[in-house]
């Protein structure tokens, strides 16, 4: 996907209570009865002789994934451009102090190998990528453990994305941290109060067809039916108009964008150009003047780290159910 966010202040205000997560103590010592441990990852079994002690992520999502858990001391640093967004507000914000930011640009092999790493927690295309060589093989052959991000593992077919639902890959990955770092209830925890957060979201009158515009003009760079963004959308109370596409982040075409007439347009925020950019081009583009999200102005901005896997999911779905809410049905 990429390296990105900014945040919107309804989210962040979300993220104060997500999940009840807190940054908790360390527990001393990296070996203990529990290891060696094993968890499956993207189909792989990996195992861990001790606890990581030198972990290296990648983006905002990945990161705050290892925060939302207490793990900030486990950590060599962590990759994330420069526009990561506002991070005072959630409530593992104090994770980020107790941690290195090693790099605004991208994970490479030389930035984990300077941290000292032990394991890379990484993605495909969320920094993991066979063109530039970062890959959980590559680092294998430096002895350096890597761990897959699950939104982002593949499913045998190309470079297809998505093996499981975007939520359980959510609960998978903490999961499997619970196990990796001897957190388990913490983890639990986690996972318990995101699903009880989610299933208190009221159930919808009427379900709008949303429209996910990641970016791209000349073709639309959305999100389909295995992207955390489906299902966020899923649970608040709406249905992404491509969730029918097999993949995570995919290209589609305006043609079909306007065939299947969006009530709702989320704008996935970050980097440049900016949302208000995004919403301009939208509403000035000439394909989508009869569309009912565009004749109507119902454009809802939400957060890149809100709408990946994210320990934020819960606190997206919440935000964006308050808003689908509101639209009226056909």
């Amino acid at each position: 996907m990429r390296t990105k966010a900014v945040a919107t202040a309804a989210l962040l205000a979300l993220g104060l209570t997500a999940c009840g997560a807190e940054i908790a103590p360390s527990q001393a010592g990296s070996t203990s009865a529990h290891y060696p441990v094993t968890v499956e990852n993207c189909g792989e079994k990996l195992t861990f002789a001790q606890k990581p002690a030198r972990v290296v992520t990648n983006d905002v999502n990945i990161t705050e994934l290892m925060l939302s858990l207490g793990l900030a001391d486990r950590m060599a640093g962590y990759v994330m451009p420069d526009d990561k967004g506002q991070v005072d507000k959630v409530a593992w914000k104090d994770g980020y102090q107790q941690t290195k930011w090693l790099s605004k640009k991208v994970l490479t092999k030389e930035i984990a190998l300077d941290a000292k790493a032990d394991l890379v927690f990484a993605g495909w295309h969320y920094g993991f990528d066979e063109g530039s060589g970062v890959t959980p093989q590559a680092f294998k052959a430096l002895g350096v453990d890597s761990y897959v991000l699950s939104e982002s593992c593949r499913s045998g077919k190309g470079s297809e994305r998505g093996v499981m639902d975007p939520l359980e890959a959510l609960y998978t990955d903490l999961a499997n941290l619970g196990e990796i770092f001897d957190v388990k209830d913490r983890a639990d925890k986690l996972i318990a109060d995101s699903k009880a957060r989610i299933a208190a979201v009221p159930a919808p009158g009427h379900r709008p067809s949303v429209f996910l515009y990641d970016s791209g003009q000349d073709k639309p760079y959305t999100a389909g039916k295995f992207a955390a963004a489906d299902e966020i959308i899923a649970k608040a109370g709406g249905d992404n108009i491509m969730g029918d596409l097999a993949d995570t982040w995919v290209t589609a075409g305006w043609e079909s964008v306007v065939q299947r007439d969006p009530e709702v347009i989320v704008i996935n925020n970050y980097a440049t150009p900016g949302a208000e950019e995004k919403r301009k081009f939208l509403l000035s583009f000439p394909p989508l003047a009869n569309v009912s999200a565009v004749k109507n102005d119902r454009i809802f901005v939400m957060d890149y780290v809100d709408l990946v896997e994210s320990p934020r999911n819960p606190a997206a779905i919440s935000a964006l159910a308050d808003y689908l809410r509101s639209v009226p049905a056909r």
